[in-house]
């Protein structure tokens, strides 16, 4: 490999590959699994020839695994590069117009700043052609466990910190911010119910023994009260 190729920044300089190398007790670990289990049933599903970039995808998970299989698919992120993946903004993604049939945005929205999240969609919206999808994962601020503490303590529970988590919004708001940047959106998959006491204090102190139940709420999560959404969303325009 070509070592001037090698960046780790931000939580990458620090933690490693942290996606690549799963810890089954970090708490988000069973949200993270089932997040990529509904990703690869979509991407399995579509034809070898189109095109898929995956920005702000990291160390490249999906990336490298797509490749292996034959697909065409391209990886940027701002903290990281290898052979894999390209270092870049997605707020200036270095792509000609209707570059892509697919862009997956996959736990990027919530780590941007609220000023820059529409030049995100924007960008996004450029590089996709007419009838493209965006796949986007984001986390929604008013989960149930959120509005529970806020309710009874005045305190929101959000998926992480402030500061790594700048652009944290309710669910109504990233979707008004969608369809604001030129998007129909198809679907949306609610993931993880954070039932109070027991997701924090149960499922999140032992990932790896509570996954079981985890994946068992997972079945009533509605992505109004979900911790996660997944959004399938459809680029307004003629497809191509």
């Amino acid at each position: 490999m070509d070592k001037t190729r090698v960046y780790r920044g931000w939580e990458y300089e620090k933690y490693g590959d942290y996606h690549e190398n799963l810890d089954p007790d970090w708490s988000y670990t069973p949200t993270y699994l089932k997040k990529i289990y509904y990703v690869r049933l979509f991407l399995n599903s579509l034809p070898k020839g189109i095109k898929i970039l995956d920005a702000g995808c990291g160390e490249g998970v999906l990336v490298k695994e797509y490749l292996a299989k034959g697909y065409v698919i391209v990886g940027i992120d701002l903290n990281y590069a290898s052979k894999f993946v390209l270092r870049g903004n997605i707020l200036n993604l270095p792509f000609s117009d209707e570059s892509f049939n697919v862009v997956l945005l996959l736990d990027v929205f919530e780590h941007l700043p609220y000023v820059d999240q529409p030049q995100s969609l924007i960008e996004i919206n450029r590089v996709l052609r007419g009838g493209g999808v965006l796949i986007m994962s984001v986390p929604n601020l008013a989960h149930l466990n959120s509005r529970f503490n806020f309710f009874f303590r005045g305190k929101l529970d959000r998926t992480d910190i402030e500061t790594n988590h700048p652009g944290e919004r309710p669910l109504w708001e990233n979707i008004k911010l969608i369809k604001d940047a030129g998007f129909k959106i198809i679907k949306v998959k609610g993931i993880t119910l954070t039932l109070p006491f027991i997701y924090r204090q149960v499922i999140c102190r032992k990932p790896s023994w509570f996954k079981w139940l985890h994946d068992l709420l997972d079945l009533f999560a509605s992505h109004r009260f979900a911790m996660l959404n997944i959004f399938i969303c459809e680029k307004k325009g003629e497809r191509r």
